[in-house]
């Protein structure tokens, strides 16, 4: 069985560039690394990014020490087009995410009334937007940004880091609202071919060899256990069409060979 991923949803599509854009994503949060939280944020970041035409190419978890969090940004940041950032932008004293971005990228950090405006849409009463509140107002200078049409608390996109709440819902609406500003490269496509029952072990040279004769091309192998057997596919990624044919069709005759070799 072969199928060809391709991006989901109707998104309007940011400008497009030949080169490779990367990105990288830090995820923020104690109970993220105690397992109190499950992050439900990683997986759906990669997918969405790959399908607009940005790599994810490295995910970091750290607590909310400030000395970590400004290290993995300055880190980060300087590696790829974009940084990422998910959790601690709410109103209690740990989250510290937005004074940690400010230090790291040398600016100042103050009251905004942008941001100010858009929480008393959601506490139109006065003593309702209490201090605790207004510390999601709090945004970096310099900062543009991003629409929480959930809960108004924004998030915000300073330099090449865009740095989004905790929540999934939320910080889906944040992704929404912020991509179509991204510059993106070549998407990447995706072609995926079951191995009929092969083990691993059956193809894993042979693959290799594929690999090595369609360098152009990135080739993996990923097994899934069902409780009583394996099924394993092979999945062969690449940005243009023609190399990856090339490499599916040279994936599924050295499949064929060895599914013969076997029956012989």
């Amino acid at each position: 069985m072969v199928y060809i991923a391709k991006p989901q949803g109707n998104r309007r599509m940011p400008q497009t560039s030949r080169a490779p854009v990367t990105a990288a994503l830090l995820v923020i949060g104690d109970e993220i690394l105690s397992g109190r939280t499950k992050d439900k944020n990683i997986g759906y970041i990669a997918e969405y990014l790959t399908g607009i035409g940005i790599d994810l190419r490295e995910v970091r978890v750290v607590p909310d020490v400030a000395e970590e969090i400004v290290g993995a940004i300055d880190a980060l940041r300087a590696k790829h087009d974009y940084l990422f950032t998910t959790g601690g932008i709410g109103p209690t004293h740990d989250d510290i995410t937005a004074d940690c971005v400010a230090q790291a990228l040398g600016v100042g950090i103050s009251q905004d009334e942008r941001a100010v405006a858009m929480l008393r849409e959601r506490f139109p009463n006065p003593a309702d937007l209490n201090e605790s509140r207004l510390r999601m107002a709090r945004i970096p200078h310099g900062a543009a940004l991003i629409d929480n049409p959930i809960s108004r608390a924004p998030g915000f996109m300073v330099g090449n880091v865009i740095t989004m709440a905790g929540v999934p819902s939320i910080m889906q609406a944040m992704l929404d609202d912020v991509a179509p500003k991204l510059r993106t490269g070549t998407k990447m496509l995706s072609v995926s071919v079951d191995t009929g029952g092969l083990p691993e072990g059956a193809y894993g040279g042979a693959l290799g060899d594929v690999q090595k004769a369609h360098p152009e091309t990135m080739i993996g192998s990923y097994p899934n256990f069902d409780g009583q057997r394996f099924r394993n596919q092979i999945v062969v990624r690449a940005r243009h069409e023609e190399p990856l044919g090339a490499a599916v069709r040279d994936v599924e005759a050295m499949l064929s060979t060895l599914h013969a070799e076997k029956k012989a």
